[in-house]
């Protein structure tokens, strides 16, 4: 028996709906170059489809605030989809119009939301209180996407999922060098403060003894940027620990950096005129679960079956600039 996982970031999948939650099934253009929202929405659908997954983690999921509901969107996207992950849950809704929801197969898995808090680690909605930038005196941080904290009761036995969108240490709009440098250490900062937050939830639920699974966009990844080398370690091996405590990815394992490195992000270059690759989204897991696990990357170009079914590939580079991954979890008595 095997519970199939998956977290894919689809990109500005909030502006594929009208106000209802239905799906804009014309030829309006996108917020994806080049594509209309059918081809986006024909797109998503064939990815999923093909993914055939318990459920998905969606990052970047439809907007939901008092004009607009990020469930109804989801459900009846699968509706019109034909997918079998029919129902939505959300946690804390934030103001980026990018939730974190889970999709999924009511007949496979019962998710409920269950948010912890700590005395240093608030809830994920709340403010935690830490020095950003050495100077003794502590900073307010908050996450503009909120991760999602669920307990979920599975076939294979319960687990505890945390969705994670972390904050991009990109400068966005700047083209002053010395100010896009100064943002960029801003920015990583902060990201790396969500990851230590992030990093403390884990160990509380370690704790508890939850099979866990935390997964989503990190922004980040082991050796992505120059400034790795002056915060010492990247978000990404914060939030993976170490010792016993350690969480597992194949994927994030810094050893591999140098060597052959998967990615799960494609982006274009506009000042090189260059498509770039990047490995920013992770599915890790605790000790428990790692012999159970099988990861995989659906990347249409790095994936040779993927790229040996021309429809499909060009479906991931159509539907978002991300691509999914994928875990496969295994009952405890089975093997992989």
């Amino acid at each position: 028996m095997t519970l199939r996982l998956a977290t894919w970031n689809v990109e500005w999948f909030d502006r594929l709906f009208d106000d209802n939650g239905d799906p804009i099934l014309t030829g309006e253009w996108s917020a994806r170059y080049n594509i209309t929202k059918y081809e986006q929405l024909d797109a998503i659908a064939d990815v999923l489809r093909f993914l055939e997954a318990d459920a998905i983690i969606v990052i970047e999921a439809p907007d939901d605030s008092h004009r607009r509901s990020s469930r109804i969107a989801l459900e009846t996207f699968a509706d019109w989809a034909g997918l079998r992950t029919t129902r939505a849950i959300l946690g804390f809704p934030n103001d980026t119009r990018q939730e974190i929801a889970l999709l999924y197969d009511p007949d496979r898995l019962t998710p409920r939301h269950a948010p912890g808090e700590a005395a240093d680690a608030p809830r994920f909605d709340r403010v935690l209180g830490i020095d950003l930038d050495t100077d003794l005196r502590a900073e307010n941080l908050v996450w503009s996407k909120p991760p999602l904290e669920l307990d979920v009761e599975t076939e294979i036995g319960p687990l505890h999922l945390i969705g994670v969108h972390a904050k991009s240490k990109a400068a966005h709009g700047v083209s002053d060098p010395q100010e896009a440098l100064r943002l960029s250490i801003l920015n990583r900062r902060k990201q790396l403060a969500q990851c230590i937050w992030l990093r403390r939830r884990v160990d509380a639920r370690l704790a508890e003894g939850r099979s866990l699974v935390v997964a989503g966009d990190f922004n980040d990844g082991p050796g992505l940027d120059r400034f790795e080398s002056l915060f010492g370690r990247s978000g990404v091996e914060v939030v993976l620990g170490d010792g016993d405590g350690a969480l597992y990815d194949p994927h994030a394992n810094p050893a591999r950096i140098g060597a052959a490195i998967a990615a799960t992000a494609r982006f274009w270059n506009d000042e090189d005129k260059v498509y770039m690759n990047a490995l920013l989204d992770f599915a890790m897991v605790s000790a428990d679960l790692r012999p159970r696990g099988a990861w995989r990357i659906l990347h249409p170009l790095d994936d040779p079956k993927i790229a040996a079914n021309p429809a499909l590939a060009q479906a991931l580079l159509t539907a978002s600039d991300h691509f999914p991954v994928r875990l496969d979890l295994k009952a405890p008595d089975a093997q992989i």
